[in-house]
């Protein structure tokens, strides 16, 4: 927030460019994944790693219930967590409704795709913490930004394609179609729904 402030105050920064980039860099390359994991690879991730998931797995309650209570928990913390700083960030730029538009739907975007995967996560492997910033600072900060086949396995290069639209931003963050931008993001929260369904549904919870 502090850095949208600062851009706004700035005679020399241009707050459209310089907004929707800090809005990229800071927001849906870091804040946005970071805290939609520690709350999303918890939900499930917790309970399974110290033993208590076997309550939930006992009861008479359909497994996809048990995800989408999962998923709505998360959710439920991490969008306005994720999504309000920069909308606030984006509102102190000063520069126009655009950009500020974008920064709500490809934060709220983001934060859902990533709830998808890493409620997937979480019940999957344990210390999902590390591998989730493994994947967010290895895989979408530096594999990601070599080629256009690693970039279209990223999040982040569908989130600020939409950013980059909507706030009519620099050309170079749109990689991909305004429809992909949206589509793809729910795609994976979807996969990663069914994903822990399945998991939950097969493992051997003890």
């Amino acid at each position: 927030m502090l850095l949208g402030f600062a851009i706004g105050a700035s005679d020399q920064a241009d707050p459209l460019e310089d907004g929707v980039r800090m809005i990229n860099t800071f927001g849906l390359s870091l804040f946005v994944p970071v805290v939609t994991l520690v709350f999303a690879a918890a939900t499930l991730g917790d309970p399974n790693e110290d033993g208590t998931l076997v309550y939930l797995y006992l009861r008479p309650v359909a497994r996809w219930r048990i995800v989408v209570a999962a998923l709505a928990a998360s959710l439920t913390v991490a969008l306005p967590l994720a999504v309000l700083p920069m909308t606030i960030a984006a509102v102190a730029t000063g520069a126009g409704g655009g950009i500020v538009t974008g920064a709500i739907a490809s934060c709220a975007l983001g934060t859902v795709a990533y709830a998808g995967l890493f409620c997937w996560l979480g019940l999957r492997v344990r210390r999902a913490l590390v591998w989730g910033l493994a994947y967010v600072l290895v895989w979408e900060g530096f594999v990601a930004q070599a080629g256009t086949t690693p970039a279209r396995l990223a999040v982040r290069t569908y989130t600020r394609s939409l950013l980059a639209r909507v706030a009519d931003g620099p050309a170079d963050l749109i990689d991909v179609s305004a429809v992909a931008s949206v589509l793809v993001p729910l795609l994976v929260f979807l996969g990663g729904a069914l994903l822990t369904v399945r998991r939950l549904s097969r493992q051997d919870v003890t």
